[in-house]
Protein backbone atom coordinates (compact mmCIF):
# COMPACT_ATOMS: atom_id res chain seq x y z
CA UNK A 1 0.00 0.00 0.00
CA UNK A 2 1.57 3.65 -0.98
CA UNK A 3 4.70 1.99 -2.48
CA UNK A 4 4.89 5.23 -4.50
CA UNK A 5 4.52 7.42 -1.70
CA UNK A 6 7.15 5.00 -0.02
CA UNK A 7 9.49 5.52 -3.07
CA UNK A 8 8.85 9.32 -3.52
CA UNK A 9 9.80 9.81 -0.07
CA UNK A 10 13.06 8.03 -0.30
CA UNK A 11 13.68 10.20 -3.93
CA UNK A 12 12.74 13.45 -1.82
CA UNK A 13 16.11 12.81 0.87
CA UNK A 14 13.69 11.65 4.14
CA UNK A 15 15.73 8.72 5.66
CA UNK A 16 12.68 5.86 5.87
CA UNK A 17 13.51 3.05 6.67
CA UNK A 18 11.76 -0.63 5.67
CA UNK A 19 11.25 -0.88 9.41
CA UNK A 20 9.46 2.16 9.87
CA UNK A 21 7.30 1.65 6.86
CA UNK A 22 6.03 -1.56 8.01
CA UNK A 23 5.08 0.26 11.50
CA UNK A 24 2.82 2.69 9.53
CA UNK A 25 1.34 -0.11 7.73
CA UNK A 26 0.78 -1.81 10.92
CA UNK A 27 -0.71 1.29 12.24
CA UNK A 28 -3.54 1.75 9.15
CA UNK A 29 -4.07 -1.97 9.82
CA UNK A 30 -5.10 -1.08 13.83
CA UNK A 31 -7.51 1.99 11.85
CA UNK A 32 -4.95 4.65 13.32
CA UNK A 33 -5.43 6.75 10.63
CA UNK A 34 -9.42 6.80 10.86
CA UNK A 35 -9.96 6.88 7.68
CA UNK A 36 -8.65 10.51 7.20
CA UNK A 37 -6.30 12.06 4.87
CA UNK A 38 -5.79 14.32 7.84
CA UNK A 39 -5.20 11.61 10.33
CA UNK A 40 -3.08 9.89 7.69
CA UNK A 41 -0.72 12.74 7.44
CA UNK A 42 -0.11 13.21 11.42
CA UNK A 43 0.44 8.94 11.48
CA UNK A 44 3.15 9.48 8.61
CA UNK A 45 4.61 12.40 10.13
CA UNK A 46 4.85 10.57 13.60
CA UNK A 47 6.37 7.45 12.32
CA UNK A 48 8.56 8.51 9.42
CA UNK A 49 9.99 11.56 10.17
CA UNK A 50 12.85 11.78 12.52
CA UNK A 51 13.69 15.20 13.27
CA UNK A 52 11.62 18.53 12.85
CA UNK A 53 14.69 19.79 10.30
CA UNK A 54 12.88 17.31 7.99
CA UNK A 55 9.11 18.40 8.36
CA UNK A 56 8.58 20.78 5.90
CA UNK A 57 10.17 18.33 3.35
CA UNK A 58 8.12 15.68 4.69
CA UNK A 59 4.80 18.48 3.52
CA UNK A 60 6.22 19.27 0.17
CA UNK A 61 6.22 15.50 -0.30
CA UNK A 62 2.76 14.80 0.81
CA UNK A 63 1.86 17.46 -0.72
CA UNK A 64 3.19 16.89 -4.18
CA UNK A 65 1.92 13.10 -4.04
CA UNK A 66 -1.77 13.80 -2.31
CA UNK A 67 -2.34 17.12 -4.60
CA UNK A 68 -5.92 16.77 -5.73
CA UNK A 69 -7.06 13.71 -3.83
CA UNK A 70 -10.88 14.55 -2.57
CA UNK A 71 -11.17 13.74 1.31
CA UNK A 72 -14.98 14.09 3.49
CA UNK A 73 -12.82 16.94 4.97
CA UNK A 74 -13.15 19.14 1.52
CA UNK A 75 -17.01 18.64 1.95
CA UNK A 76 -18.76 22.12 1.18
CA UNK A 77 -20.34 23.86 4.72
CA UNK A 78 -23.64 23.21 3.57
CA UNK A 79 -23.08 19.56 4.05
CA UNK A 80 -21.67 19.21 6.92
CA UNK A 81 -24.70 21.50 8.48
CA UNK A 82 -26.84 18.67 7.18
CA UNK A 83 -24.83 16.27 8.39
CA UNK A 84 -25.28 18.10 11.92
CA UNK A 85 -29.07 18.86 11.65
CA UNK A 86 -31.05 15.99 13.48
CA UNK A 87 -28.12 13.90 13.10
CA UNK A 88 -29.33 9.56 13.16
CA UNK A 89 -27.37 6.80 14.76
CA UNK A 90 -28.45 3.36 13.58
CA UNK A 91 -28.35 0.76 15.85
CA UNK A 92 -24.99 -1.39 15.75
CA UNK A 93 -27.14 -4.55 15.65
CA UNK A 94 -28.67 -3.45 12.61
CA UNK A 95 -27.32 -4.30 9.50
CA UNK A 96 -29.51 -4.52 6.67
CA UNK A 97 -28.11 -5.76 3.48
CA UNK A 98 -28.03 -3.81 0.22
CA UNK A 99 -26.15 -3.90 -2.87
CA UNK A 100 -23.90 -0.92 -2.31
CA UNK A 101 -21.76 -3.05 -0.13
CA UNK A 102 -20.39 -5.07 -2.42
CA UNK A 103 -18.08 -2.20 -4.52
CA UNK A 104 -14.68 -1.47 -3.94
CA UNK A 105 -13.11 1.63 -3.23
CA UNK A 106 -12.91 2.69 -6.35
CA UNK A 107 -16.21 2.58 -7.42
CA UNK A 108 -17.24 4.02 -4.14
CA UNK A 109 -15.37 7.50 -4.61
CA UNK A 110 -16.79 7.59 -8.11
CA UNK A 111 -20.24 7.35 -6.36
CA UNK A 112 -19.29 9.72 -3.85
CA UNK A 113 -18.43 12.20 -6.50
CA UNK A 114 -21.58 11.67 -8.20
CA UNK A 115 -23.85 12.36 -5.00
CA UNK A 116 -21.76 15.04 -3.99
CA UNK A 117 -23.07 16.88 -7.06
CA UNK A 118 -26.38 15.44 -7.53
CA UNK A 119 -27.45 15.98 -3.83
CA UNK A 120 -29.41 19.39 -2.75
CA UNK A 121 -31.17 18.56 0.81
CA UNK A 122 -30.00 16.77 4.10
CA UNK A 123 -31.02 13.70 4.24
CA UNK A 124 -30.47 11.12 7.18
CA UNK A 125 -31.23 7.02 6.66
CA UNK A 126 -31.48 5.31 3.71
CA UNK A 127 -29.30 3.88 1.38
CA UNK A 128 -28.11 6.44 -1.43
CA UNK A 129 -27.81 10.18 -0.20
CA UNK A 130 -24.51 11.08 1.96
CA UNK A 131 -26.51 11.58 5.66
CA UNK A 132 -26.75 10.07 8.71
CA UNK A 133 -27.98 6.77 10.15
CA UNK A 134 -28.90 4.70 6.98
CA UNK A 135 -26.42 1.73 4.80
CA UNK A 136 -25.84 4.16 2.23
CA UNK A 137 -21.46 4.00 0.99
CA UNK A 138 -21.50 7.53 2.52
CA UNK A 139 -22.16 9.73 5.66
CA UNK A 140 -21.69 8.59 9.52
CA UNK A 141 -23.61 7.16 12.43
CA UNK A 142 -25.39 4.22 10.22
CA UNK A 143 -23.95 0.73 8.67
CA UNK A 144 -21.96 -0.52 5.56
CA UNK A 145 -18.68 -2.49 5.88
CA UNK A 146 -17.24 -1.19 2.63
CA UNK A 147 -18.72 2.77 3.39
CA UNK A 148 -16.35 5.93 4.18
CA UNK A 149 -17.27 7.52 6.96
CA UNK A 150 -17.86 11.39 6.42
CA UNK A 151 -17.40 13.77 9.34
CA UNK A 152 -16.02 13.73 12.74
CA UNK A 153 -12.73 14.71 12.97
CA UNK A 154 -10.18 17.30 10.64
CA UNK A 155 -13.39 19.59 9.43
CA UNK A 156 -11.42 22.97 8.80
CA UNK A 157 -8.49 21.92 6.81
CA UNK A 158 -7.48 19.09 4.63
CA UNK A 159 -4.27 17.15 5.40
CA UNK A 160 -3.16 18.25 2.00
CA UNK A 161 -3.27 22.00 2.85
CA UNK A 162 -1.69 21.85 6.23
CA UNK A 163 1.16 20.33 4.17
CA UNK A 164 0.93 22.97 1.59
CA UNK A 165 0.64 25.74 4.14
CA UNK A 166 4.65 24.83 5.13
CA UNK A 167 4.77 25.40 8.51
CA UNK A 168 8.33 24.24 9.46
CA UNK A 169 10.08 26.06 6.78
CA UNK A 170 12.52 27.79 9.08
CA UNK A 171 12.81 24.64 10.62
CA UNK A 172 15.23 22.95 7.88
CA UNK A 173 19.05 22.31 8.21
CA UNK A 174 19.45 23.71 4.51
CA UNK A 175 17.14 27.48 5.29
CA UNK A 176 18.75 30.59 4.87
CA UNK A 177 19.31 32.27 8.45
CA UNK A 178 18.23 34.70 10.24
CA UNK A 179 19.47 36.65 13.17
CA UNK A 180 18.29 34.43 15.83
CA UNK A 181 19.51 31.13 14.47
CA UNK A 182 22.84 33.57 13.34
CA UNK A 183 23.55 33.90 17.25
CA UNK A 184 22.04 30.25 18.39
CA UNK A 185 24.96 28.97 15.74
CA UNK A 186 27.39 31.20 17.22
CA UNK A 187 26.99 30.24 20.94
CA UNK A 188 28.86 27.02 19.84
CA UNK A 189 31.57 28.83 18.31
CA UNK A 190 33.18 28.56 22.21
CA UNK A 191 36.45 27.26 24.16
CA UNK A 192 36.20 27.81 27.80
CA UNK A 193 39.46 28.04 29.60
CA UNK A 194 40.59 29.08 32.76
CA UNK A 195 43.89 29.82 32.06
CA UNK A 196 43.29 33.52 31.81
CA UNK A 197 44.82 36.61 34.31
CA UNK A 198 41.93 37.11 36.84
CA UNK A 199 41.49 36.84 40.15
CA UNK A 200 39.81 33.54 41.53
CA UNK A 201 36.20 34.83 42.41
CA UNK A 202 34.00 30.92 41.50
CA UNK A 203 33.52 28.70 43.92
CA UNK A 204 35.28 25.39 43.14
CA UNK A 205 32.78 22.79 44.15
CA UNK A 206 35.59 20.13 43.82
CA UNK A 207 38.12 21.42 45.46
CA UNK A 208 35.95 22.65 48.24
CA UNK A 209 34.55 19.55 49.04
CA UNK A 210 38.33 18.05 49.25
CA UNK A 211 39.16 21.38 51.44
CA UNK A 212 36.57 20.53 53.86
CA UNK A 213 37.11 17.26 54.63
CA UNK A 214 41.19 17.61 54.99
CA UNK A 215 39.71 20.02 57.78
CA UNK A 216 37.95 17.58 59.94
CA UNK A 217 34.66 18.91 58.04
CA UNK A 218 35.11 21.96 58.92
CA UNK A 219 33.52 24.60 55.62
CA UNK A 220 36.59 25.27 53.74
CA UNK A 221 35.65 27.42 50.82
CA UNK A 222 37.89 27.35 47.63
CA UNK A 223 37.94 29.29 44.41
CA UNK A 224 38.93 29.12 41.19
CA UNK A 225 39.77 31.56 38.26
CA UNK A 226 36.26 32.03 35.80
CA UNK A 227 36.27 30.45 32.83
CA UNK A 228 36.12 32.41 29.76
CA UNK A 229 35.81 32.06 25.96
CA UNK A 230 39.46 32.22 24.42
CA UNK A 231 38.13 32.60 20.74
CA UNK A 232 39.01 35.40 18.30
CA UNK A 233 37.62 35.33 15.23
CA UNK A 234 38.55 37.67 12.16
CA UNK A 235 35.90 37.89 10.02
CA UNK A 236 36.40 39.17 6.48
CA UNK A 237 33.20 40.06 4.25
CA UNK A 238 33.01 40.18 0.75
CA UNK A 239 31.18 43.51 0.19
CA UNK A 240 29.44 44.94 -3.10
CA UNK A 241 29.15 43.83 -6.51
CA UNK A 242 27.59 40.69 -6.88
CA UNK A 243 27.21 40.49 -2.98
CA UNK A 244 24.66 43.37 -3.05
CA UNK A 245 21.92 40.41 -3.68
CA UNK A 246 23.30 38.85 -0.74
CA UNK A 247 23.13 42.57 1.63
CA UNK A 248 20.72 41.77 3.79
CA UNK A 249 21.84 38.25 4.99
CA UNK A 250 25.40 39.02 5.09
CA UNK A 251 24.09 42.34 7.40
CA UNK A 252 21.85 39.75 9.99
CA UNK A 253 25.47 37.56 10.04
CA UNK A 254 27.01 41.07 10.88
CA UNK A 255 24.77 42.09 13.52
CA UNK A 256 24.76 38.69 15.46
CA UNK A 257 28.04 38.54 15.62
CA UNK A 258 28.52 42.04 16.54
CA UNK A 259 26.02 41.03 19.14
CA UNK A 260 27.45 37.95 20.61
CA UNK A 261 29.58 38.85 23.81
CA UNK A 262 31.03 35.42 23.80
CA UNK A 263 34.05 36.05 21.77
CA UNK A 264 37.53 36.93 23.11
CA UNK A 265 38.11 39.34 20.34
CA UNK A 266 35.75 40.21 17.31
CA UNK A 267 37.62 41.74 13.94
CA UNK A 268 35.69 42.29 10.97
CA UNK A 269 37.00 43.59 7.79
CA UNK A 270 35.93 43.56 3.98
CA UNK A 271 37.05 42.95 0.50
CA UNK A 272 35.58 43.13 -2.94
CA UNK A 273 35.70 39.82 -4.74
CA UNK A 274 39.34 39.47 -4.04
CA UNK A 275 41.49 40.11 -0.89
CA UNK A 276 44.74 42.62 -2.05
CA UNK A 277 46.82 44.88 -0.31
CA UNK A 278 44.25 46.22 1.41
CA UNK A 279 41.28 45.39 3.76
CA UNK A 280 38.57 47.79 3.83
CA UNK A 281 37.22 49.18 7.54
CA UNK A 282 33.39 49.55 5.65
CA UNK A 283 31.11 47.57 3.96
CA UNK A 284 30.72 50.50 1.08
CA UNK A 285 34.54 49.70 0.34
CA UNK A 286 35.83 53.19 -0.31
CA UNK A 287 38.86 54.44 -1.29
CA UNK A 288 40.83 55.62 1.44
CA UNK A 289 38.82 53.74 4.15
CA UNK A 290 41.16 50.56 4.37
CA UNK A 291 43.82 48.95 6.18
CA UNK A 292 46.93 47.30 4.97
CA UNK A 293 46.53 43.79 4.45
CA UNK A 294 49.64 43.01 6.30
CA UNK A 295 49.35 45.46 8.77
CA UNK A 296 46.46 43.57 9.64
CA UNK A 297 48.77 40.09 9.34
CA UNK A 298 50.83 41.53 11.72
CA UNK A 299 48.80 42.96 14.14
CA UNK A 300 46.41 39.52 14.84
CA UNK A 301 48.00 36.07 15.83
CA UNK A 302 47.40 32.67 14.56
CA UNK A 303 45.16 31.84 16.96
CA UNK A 304 42.51 33.97 14.98
CA UNK A 305 39.54 31.76 13.70
CA UNK A 306 38.93 33.22 10.18
CA UNK A 307 35.33 33.26 8.54
CA UNK A 308 35.11 34.78 4.69
CA UNK A 309 31.66 35.32 3.71
CA UNK A 310 31.20 35.76 -0.12
CA UNK A 311 30.42 34.26 -3.16
CA UNK A 312 33.79 33.60 -4.84
CA UNK A 313 32.59 34.56 -7.85
CA UNK A 314 34.52 36.98 -10.02
CA UNK A 315 36.47 37.12 -13.09
CA UNK A 316 39.25 34.50 -13.06
CA UNK A 317 41.98 37.40 -13.92
CA UNK A 318 40.86 38.96 -10.21
CA UNK A 319 41.69 35.93 -8.82
CA UNK A 320 45.11 34.94 -10.42
CA UNK A 321 47.11 37.70 -12.32
CA UNK A 322 48.96 40.36 -11.13
CA UNK A 323 47.04 44.01 -11.57
CA UNK A 324 43.82 42.10 -11.20
CA UNK A 325 42.67 44.83 -9.14
CA UNK A 326 40.43 46.48 -10.67
CA UNK A 327 38.72 48.70 -7.81
CA UNK A 328 40.15 52.49 -7.55
CA UNK A 329 42.40 51.18 -10.35
CA UNK A 330 45.33 50.06 -7.63
CA UNK A 331 47.69 48.09 -9.04
CA UNK A 332 48.37 44.59 -7.25
CA UNK A 333 51.82 43.24 -7.14
CA UNK A 334 50.36 40.16 -5.89
CA UNK A 335 47.52 38.16 -7.32
CA UNK A 336 44.77 37.62 -4.90
CA UNK A 337 44.99 33.73 -4.58
CA UNK A 338 49.03 34.79 -3.44
CA UNK A 339 47.04 36.82 -0.39
CA UNK A 340 44.66 33.73 0.31
CA UNK A 341 47.19 31.17 0.27
CA UNK A 342 49.45 33.42 2.83
CA UNK A 343 46.31 33.55 4.82
CA UNK A 344 45.71 30.16 4.64
CA UNK A 345 49.21 29.36 6.05
CA UNK A 346 49.21 32.10 8.81
CA UNK A 347 45.79 31.03 10.46
CA UNK A 348 45.30 27.73 11.97
CA UNK A 349 41.39 27.46 11.84
CA UNK A 350 39.14 29.08 8.80
CA UNK A 351 36.23 28.30 6.52
CA UNK A 352 34.72 30.05 3.89
CA UNK A 353 30.69 30.47 4.08
CA UNK A 354 28.88 30.95 0.94
CA UNK A 355 25.87 32.45 0.02
CA UNK A 356 25.29 30.76 -3.04
CA UNK A 357 23.38 26.91 -2.69
CA UNK A 358 25.94 24.19 -3.01
CA UNK A 359 23.95 22.41 -5.39
CA UNK A 360 24.81 25.51 -8.00
CA UNK A 361 28.37 25.80 -6.95
CA UNK A 362 29.56 23.86 -10.21
CA UNK A 363 27.53 25.77 -12.69
CA UNK A 364 26.81 29.52 -11.50
CA UNK A 365 28.69 32.52 -12.63
CA UNK A 366 32.25 32.42 -11.39
CA UNK A 367 32.01 28.48 -10.56
CA UNK A 368 35.74 28.54 -11.98
CA UNK A 369 36.98 30.68 -9.04
CA UNK A 370 34.58 28.96 -6.83
CA UNK A 371 36.36 26.14 -7.82
CA UNK A 372 39.90 27.34 -7.18
CA UNK A 373 39.25 28.81 -3.51
CA UNK A 374 37.54 25.32 -2.24
CA UNK A 375 41.07 24.41 -3.02
CA UNK A 376 42.66 26.62 -0.48
CA UNK A 377 39.98 27.08 2.65
CA UNK A 378 37.19 24.56 3.43
CA UNK A 379 33.44 26.54 1.60
CA UNK A 380 30.34 25.24 3.37
CA UNK A 381 26.57 27.22 2.75
CA UNK A 382 25.51 30.03 4.26
CA UNK A 383 22.75 27.92 5.89
CA UNK A 384 22.28 26.36 9.11
CA UNK A 385 23.66 23.35 8.04
CA UNK A 386 26.41 24.70 6.68
CA UNK A 387 27.54 27.00 9.32
CA UNK A 388 27.38 24.58 11.84
CA UNK A 389 29.68 22.18 9.97
CA UNK A 390 32.13 25.31 9.66
CA UNK A 391 31.92 25.88 13.40
CA UNK A 392 32.86 22.14 13.96
CA UNK A 393 35.63 22.61 11.37
CA UNK A 394 36.43 25.78 13.96
CA UNK A 395 36.65 24.20 17.12
CA UNK A 396 39.04 20.94 15.76
CA UNK A 397 41.27 21.19 17.48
Amino acid sequence: MFLSFFYLLRAGGLKVSLNEWMTLMEALNLGMARSSLTSFYYLCRSILVKTEADYDKFDQIFAEYFEGIESPEELPQEFWDWLSDGELERDINDRAYTEDMLHDFDEIMKMFEERLKEQKEKHHGGSYWVGTGGTSTMGRGGYNPAGIRVGGEGRHRSAVQIAGERNFRDFREDNVLDIRQFQMAFRKLRQYSSRIDAAKTELDIDETIDETCENAGLLTLAYEKPRKNTVKVLLLMDSDGSMAAYSQICSMLFQSMRKSNHFKDLQVYYFHNCIYDHLYTTPRCRAGEWVETEWVMRKLDSEYKVIFVGDASMSPYELLQRGGNIYYGLYNEKPGITWFEELDRMFKKKIWLNPIKEERWERAYGSRTIAMIRKVFPMYELTIGGLEKGIKKLLVR
